[in-house]
């Protein structure tokens, strides 16, 4: 196909060439019609004028609308003109001018960019973007172990790390590989020091490494002391045995935490008391990982631990050090669940449960689970089943306070798209707070039921405009040989089961720039926990529709009024030039 000035051809059979006018972008009526309000009928929107519409129309905060209308009107002018100085400023943007503004997803983008959640309460307050067997670059049985996904991990700004530590054949340094498997394995320090290499590249506050330890106590504190030469001073060292309370994540900036079961011996000299909380057994085994049997609900004493068969008897002061580098306690439940979830007033935890075990747990135990991650931890990971990597719907944990829903971040898919979306709160940061309502106790200390419905709350509009930027990222050929694209675009509501929700666009065929002019409803309630996912298609008569991008937002977090919208790949990385324009509103 060659393209000419203002027409696609496209060429059938070699012989016939296919014609297609190339339209003009434009604004939408409702643009224009923004446009001439705020500038007072007049050719351009001077930046006074812009502030006054970024407040009143767009709902920015008026301090915010003051200190960027020049901003914006200078950056606008200079990227359209391409000159420096830019022709008269004050006089301010044209319609076209603030078309290309409203197109700017870094000056217009749906969410804030920056903190703004409190980060000095406990960590239990707060969602936290979290990997799951995070050295594996593909599926869970035969893929490498390398430090690369763990790199891309916090690029992204994922905050916990999972390692899986095993003795090597010699049984005198340490790998890190998926047990039982034929994961080839990757050296434990190699991850460590890309893990202190760029842990704050994306975001300041604490990285969590949760290590699931299959080593003997020589080899435990062999890992104590590459951690502390590695990690030096932004290693964070817990004040006690136990913590009463988790620290804050502001108070841990820039630092680095462990986090895993206490060694064994540490657990036997401990009281009988305390072996209520802690098993005298050894470090556990990845069967729960490769999809073994759990028993949350049995009736056998609670049991922090799988298996001591990797551990060897040793007295308790030869793994001193690594135990004082534990600054979140760690364990899975074997026995009953309703003791494994008691909350203690002097003491917090981290408990670990798989997608199935917290299925059963949240069936049966639902406000349980809320009052224990008030102030301990949940972690939730993958079943043993998702050998390829895949993930799960996250939504079933959030529900019920899970700080850490694990998820396999090497692959791709609408579960993980969900995950991107909820960790793109809170200027990306990789710490979530959750709401309130998740956190309240009343007088009677009862907690927020998950199992109960709820009034809607609010309603958002989503207007779908127009897309734009496609042809400047694909081939002309690549979704249609002989012609131009017929997109589509497909807008969902995902949170809890009463808010999901699915709309579609129209398909307009034949077109590179897309005009949609739709408008859907949605009412929510729990906006607090709903995602907005959007998802472009091009339609495909003999096969499945081709991917044209997509994106997850926080509802909590969407800024109302005209937006940019970008879009991502499968993958979750950002195109350069793919957006929507959209508008939202809350009534």
């Amino acid at each position: 196909m060659t393209s000419s000035t203002g027409s696609y051809n496209y060429k059938m059979f070699k012989y016939f060439n296919r014609k297609f006018k190339i339209t003009e972008i434009e604004p939408p009526q409702d643009v224009k019609e923004a446009f001439l309000r705020f500038s007072n009928g007049g050719t351009h929107m001077g930046p006074d004028q812009l502030r006054l519409f970024m407040a009143e129309h767009q709902g920015e905060p008026t301090g915010a609308a003051a200190s960027e209308a020049d901003r914006v009107v200078e950056e606008v002018l200079r990227t359209n003109f391409h000159l420096v100085p830019i022709p008269n400023p004050k006089q301010g943007l044209a319609l076209d001018d603030f078309f290309h503004y409203l197109l700017r997803d870094d000056l217009n983008g749906p969410i804030s960019c920056q903190v703004h959640h409190d980060m000095t309460a406990p960590l239990s307050h707060y969602f936290i973007y979290t990997g799951h067997n995070s050295y594996l670059t593909g599926n869970q049985l035969s893929s490498d172990c390398s430090d690369a996904p763990i790199t891309r991990a916090l690029q992204r700004g994922v905050r916990v790390i999972e390692l899986d530590m095993w003795p090597n054949s010699d049984k005198d340094d340490i790998l890190v590989l998926h047990g039982r498997t034929l994961t080839s394995p990757v050296m434990l320090v190699k991850c460590l020091e890309s893990i202190k290499e760029y842990a704050f590249v994306k975001s300041p506050y604490p990285v969590i490494i949760t290590l699931e330890d299959h080593l003997t106590p020589e080899l435990q504190a062999k890992v104590a002391e590459m951690a502390t030469q590695i990690f030096g001073d932004t290693l964070h060292y817990p004040k006690a045995d136990f913590l009463a309370e988790f620290p804050s994540p502001e108070s841990l900036k820039n630092r680095i935490i462990i986090s895993t079961k206490p060694p064994k011996e540490f657990l036997e000299s401990k009281s009988a008391k305390d072996k209520s909380l802690f098993s005298p057994t050894g470090t556990h085994s990845s069967e729960d990982e490769a999809g073994g049997k759990e028993t949350p609900d049995s009736t056998s004493e609670f049991d922090w631990s799988e298996s001591d068969q990797d551990c060897e008897d040793t007295n308790a002061n030869q793994t001193p050090e690594y135990r004082r580098l534990i600054t979140i306690h760690a364990g899975k439940p074997k026995g009953s669940l309703k003791e494994a979830l008691r909350v203690f007033e002097d003491r917090v935890r981290r408990l670990s449960l798989s997608e199935q075990g917290l299925e059963k747990a949240a069936s049966s135990h639902g406000t349980d689970l809320v009052r224990f991650t008030q102030r301990n931890i949940l972690r939730v990971y993958p079943k043993g089943t998702r050998v390829t990597s895949s993930n799960y719907n996250p939504h079933l944990g959030w529900m019920h306070g899970a700080q850490m829903v694990a998820f396999n971040m090497q692959g791709y898919g609408k579960w993980l798209w969900k995950m991107h979306g909820m960790f793109r709160a809170n200027g990306g940061c990789g710490y979530v707070k959750k709401p309130e309502f998740l956190m309240r106790q009343g007088p009677n200390k009862e907690v927020h039921d998950p199992k109960r419905e709820h009034i809607v709350k609010k309603t958002l509009k989503v207007r779908v405009y127009m897309g734009d930027g496609w042809h400047l990222e694909f081939s002309p050929t690549h979704f249609d040989t002989f012609s131009p694209p017929d997109f589509y675009a497909k807008v969902h509501i995902v949170g809890v089961p009463g808010d999901n929700a699915k709309k579609k666009t129209r398909i307009i065929e034949n077109d590179w720039f897309p005009v949609w002019d739709e408008e859907f409803e949605f009412p929510l309630t729990v906006p607090e926990l709903a995602l907005l996912r959007i998802e472009v298609r091009e339609y495909d008569r003999s096969e499945k529709d081709d991917f044209g991008g997509q994106t997850c937002l926080p509802i909590s977090e969407l800024k109302t009024g005209f937006r940019a919208i970008p879009l991502h790949d499968k993958k979750g990385e950002k195109y350069k030039s793919v957006k929507l324009l959209m508008r939202f509103q809350f009534v």
